[in-house]
């Protein structure tokens, strides 16, 4: 299996609800390094897995809409406890839409997998893994 991996960051806030969130459950921020790995088992006829520029494109756009934004504001999340790992599937099936539409080009058709990590520290992260 090949892949590449395209990295940008963002910057959120949000609140949780569960006594397991702790001191979490109040308004924070959250800064997270996101990681978008794209697997396929065979090259393209150019011989790469994706283009690494339409991939950091559709990367950093995707991040903006959600960069700098109160996730508790946004109508989409009313109710939702947006957890690194919701927002890694959320990442990764935003950037499956657009591999759907196009938008990494023609030859992304060949990818099978897509991995979104979210680092929130040097010492945490959570990924999502979805088939393509």
């Amino acid at each position: 299996m090949f892949s590449i991996t395209v990295r940008d960051h963002m910057m959120v806030a949000h609140s949780f609800r569960g006594a397991v969130f702790g001191p979490a459950q109040r308004l924070h921020g959250a800064t997270f390094v996101v990681d978008a790995t794209f697997r396929r088992p065979v090259l393209d006829d150019d011989g790469i897995v994706v283009d690494i520029g339409l991939a950091t494109q559709q990367l950093g756009e995707v991040l903006g809409e959600l960069n700098y934004r109160n996730l508790d504001d946004e109508p989409a999340f009313e109710g939702v406890n947006t957890s690194t790992e919701f927002l890694a599937r959320l990442i990764a099936d935003r950037l499956a839409e657009r591999l759907y539409e196009g938008a990494l080009g023609e030859n992304a058709r060949g990818i099978s997998a897509i991995v979104v990590t979210l680092h929130e520290s040097h010492v945490a992260w959570a990924s999502y893994e979805r088939s393509l």
